[in-house]
């Protein structure tokens, strides 16, 4: 399992963005985590995202089901305990925090790289631009966009 990472994924996904903070701010507090990002999933579903080691991201979900549970609805929860690669950096590069999208953006190779840059609509480069462009014309045009 060469492609495996680390580092664990955990999601809670609720209904409203009141419970969706209150499982970000009971989740960030009882372990060390760090928080990808929270996510309108569709009409009133919010996911919050994090990321840490296992046992960490573990107790943090559980955490966070128990916060959000006593002032709103949770649709579910989930661990990715090692995920694969390509998904990891997927969940990591939507984040919010500069520093990781640049780490995991360092990380990825030029077909990654190509293929991120493809769901885009507000990149420098567009089109057979991004198929001919190299690993750090690709890495300029996505710190342009942050």
């Amino acid at each position: 399992m060469a492609n495996a990472v680390h580092e664990a994924l955990g999601f809670i996904e609720t209904r409203g963005l009141v419970a969706a903070l209150e499982a970000a701010d009971a989740m960030l507090k009882s372990a060390q985590v760090s928080l990808i990002g929270i996510e309108r999933t569709d009409a009133a579903l919010m996911t919050v995202q994090i990321t840490g080691e296992t046992a960490a991201v573990q107790a943090s979900v559980e955490a966070g089901v128990a916060a959000a549970s006593r002032i709103g609805d949770v649709v579910s929860s989930h661990v990715i305990a090692r995920p694969a690669r390509d998904v990891y950096i997927m969940q990591t590069a939507s984040s919010n925090q500069s520093q990781a999208k640049s780490a995991s953006f360092e990380e990825m190779t030029v077909r990654e790289l190509r293929a991120y840059a493809r769901t885009l609509d507000n990149l420098s480069i567009q089109g057979r631009e991004i198929a001919r462009a190299t690993k750090q014309q690709l890495l300029d045009a996505l710190d342009k966009r942050s």
